[in-house]
């Protein structure tokens, strides 16, 4: 599979990593970096997770809006929202992985209908397509 980029970002951390600053090449964001307090850090700052929610949470919202004007599956309420809940801790076979919910609020939208574009969401993402068969991804329609 091959990508054709049509956008580039590029960030450094410094520091301790989980513990120090992230900041985009560009100017535009510095964030204060901190472990968890669960994973014995002192919960002062952001962690990779929450930005990792934040992201997933924005893009799959735009890959199902993109996905229902694209293929003709109706359109997704302006109300709409998706929940992207993180988790991370220690691998049965050594290190540490994620766990993701994705939590979909369509209203308005029957069932089918709903589930259809959650469906196509996941085939546009990119989050999505980066995780599949790396990270337990569970989809949820509210």
């Amino acid at each position: 599979m091959s990508v054709d980029v049509k956008y580039r970002t590029a960030a450094k951390a410094t520091g301790g990593g989980r513990n120090g600053l992230a900041t985009l090449e560009n100017g535009q964001l510095t964030m204060t970096m901190a472990s968890p307090k669960e994973l014995g850090g002192s919960g002062q700052g952001h962690n990779p997770e929450e930005l990792f929610a934040l992201g997933y949470a924005a893009c799959y919202l735009g890959a199902m809006r993109f996905a229902a004007q694209s293929e003709d599956l109706g359109k997704v309420p302006d109300d709409a929202s998706v929940r992207a809940e993180v988790g991370i801790g220690p691998r049965s076979d050594g290190g540490f992985g994620l766990k993701v919910k994705l939590t979909v609020s369509l209203p308005g939208l029957d069932r089918a209908q709903a589930e259809k574009i959650i469906e196509r969401g996941h085939f546009i993402c990119p989050y999505s397509n980066a995780t599949k068969g790396n990270i337990e991804v569970g989809t949820e329609l509210a």
